[in-house]
């Protein structure tokens, strides 16, 4: 893709092009842990809801905390990822310098040993004075021979080993600290992979610990207002197909008008230069959203990327990997991974971004409806991009 779509990483405002919100609904989040009737992913509502007169939450408490806890999680679960990314890559490199300074190490001990052969063959012979050989085995030669102008007494062969061996030594020296260096910031991004990874763990055991709470009849209110939140998204889902429709419908009439009027230009000038570019991103989505679909039915797991389990980015990013597009690891790298398009311009493979902090991503499938990983307790499903209102679609990227 063109490096001039790229953006810098937002900040948390909306992307032009995307309709003002119809409607905004509060998540029910708490559904998917204890119901296997929920079908919605957590957010906020707008106002923070009353509290309840006595210790235990009300019901509305609870969805909203665990919707903002679960929202927490999420955003961490980017961090932990994007730590792990750099904690995996910066281990690379200092196996990669320990195994180059071991083999350093190798040829030093080779050439101090060259040099000792010549040493003791040298004195064997009478041709070096005795502490030539102490030069020779000395663990800094070079300062040896400033000190005691030895250089004439040997060949040139022996100064070629000696020249060699000062080299080696050096340059494993510069290796050796470069490794320590690579170690200790290793050592920071694993301190740093902890913190984010405990941050998590601590977000979805609260959350769990609010869901306990629940008596059994407002788990089934919970699931009743789901039932009627979802139908609604699927009404808005088959609205923005049919929207979609009619607007095809429209180019395609105005195509044909062109066409059958006379047209100074060739009938090749004709042709839209985008249909192949268009056709070649129609093949590679399709290949994305056929891996799509093949996950559907694994589990949500938070910092996971396959084959068994995904969390949201991680589904993504496997998806377009098997139509052979390498994106990002985390939410708010992939939605710098394209060109950003309108909602209404949406098509099949497009990645869909939600919420103002881009926490959770989802792979269109077409007619309103996507594939995700929507949260823990959840599995990858297909949804109506508006499954938690209209309002929490932060932006749409076409990223091949």
């Amino acid at each position: 893709m063109a490096s001039s779509h790229r953006k810098s990483r937002p900040t948390g405002t909306r992307v032009a092009g995307l309709r003002t919100p119809a409607f905004a609904t509060a998540a029910l989040t708490s559904v998917a842990l204890l119901s296997q009737t929920a079908n919605a992913a957590p957010t906020a509502p707008s106002t923070p809801p009353v509290p309840s007169s006595d210790d235990k939450p009300s019901m509305e408490e609870v969805e909203a905390k665990v919707g903002d806890l679960y929202r927490q999680a999420e955003s961490a679960t980017d961090k932990y990822n994007a730590a792990k990314e750099k904690t995996s890559k910066q281990r690379g490199r200092v196996d990669a310098l320990m195994e180059d300074v071991a083999q350093r190490a190798q040829k030093l001990n080779n050439a101090r040993e060259k040099l000792g052969s010549f040493a003791a063959a040298q004195y064997r012979t009478g041709s070096a004075a005795p502490d030539t050989a102490t030069f020779l085995l000395a663990d800094d030669p070079q300062d040896y021979f400033d000190q005691n102008q030895l250089m004439d007494r040997l060949t040139a062969r022996q100064k070629d080993a000696v020249d060699d061996y000062v080299t080696e030594q050096a340059e494993t020296t510069r290796k050796r600290q470069e490794a320590s260096v690579s170690l200790e910031s290793l050592t920071q991004s694993q301190d740093e992979l902890q913190i984010t990874k405990t941050a998590v763990q601590t977000k979805l055991v609260e959350a769990r610990r609010l869901l306990s709470r629940l008596t059994t009849e407002e788990k089934l209110r919970l699931a009743a207002i789901e039932r009627e939140k979802q139908a609604e998204a699927r009404r808005q889902a088959e609205e923005l197909a049919r929207q979609q429709q009619e607007a095809e419908q429209r180019r395609q009439e105005a195509a044909a008008t062109a066409e059958a009027q006379p047209s100074a230009g060739s009938s090749a000038s004709q042709t839209p230069a985008t249909t192949v570019p268009a056709s070649s991103y129609a093949t590679k989505a399709d290949k994305a959203l056929a891996f799509a679909r093949a996950q559907v039915g694994k589990p949500y797991v938070w910092g996971a990327a396959g084959p068994d389990s995904y969390d949201c980015s991680g589904l993504t990013q496997a998806a377009w990997r098997a139509a052979g597009v390498t994106l990002p690891r985390t939410t708010y790298d992939q939605v710098n991974a394209g060109t950003t398009v309108s909602l209404s311009d949406i098509q099949p493979g497009d990645l869909v971004f939600f919420y103002d902090d881009i926490s959770h991503v989802g792979l269109y499938l077409g007619n309103g409806m996507m594939i995700h990983a929507p949260k823990p307790g959840a599995y990858v499903r297909e949804e109506s991009i508006f499954y938690d209102g209209e309002s929490t679609i932060h932006s749409v990227v076409r990223p091949a």
